[in-house]
């Protein structure tokens, strides 16, 4: 078994964990988060399985720049002019599962405070 077989998100993008869906092409998933942080909070996920930003370098630009296209086409489609993109990386904080992926917050008045 691969780390992918095993990740949650590689299952909600395969279609064997069901997901409220905001939008996919064919290379990131959005999708509306479970436990949401606000009125509009969506997780946009490149399909390739990368475990954290931390692993990212030179050879994932690409996927990087999916992510945060993705992550401006999610607040397009849910009608967001204002939103926060937040990448957590590590369990220090507060990244729970380990498959890249950006939160779009929004639906109302940021302040200072993060997640």
């Amino acid at each position: 078994m691969t780390e992918s077989d095993s990740c949650l998100f590689c299952r909600i993008i395969a279609g064997e964990i069901p997901a409220t869906k905001v939008f996919e092409d064919d290379r990131v998933f959005a999708f509306r988060d479970i436990n949401p942080a606000a009125p509009t909070h969506v997780l946009v996920v490149p399909r390739r399985h990368v475990a954290k930003l931390g692993d990212c370098g030179d050879a994932h630009r690409d996927l990087l720049a999916d992510v945060m296209l993705g992550a401006n086409r999610a607040a397009e489609a849910e009608n967001l002019d204002s939103y926060r993109v937040i990448i957590n990386n590590g369990p220090g904080a507060g990244q729970t599962v380990y498959h890249l992926h950006a939160h779009v917050i929004g639906g109302r008045k940021m302040g200072e405070k993060l997640l």
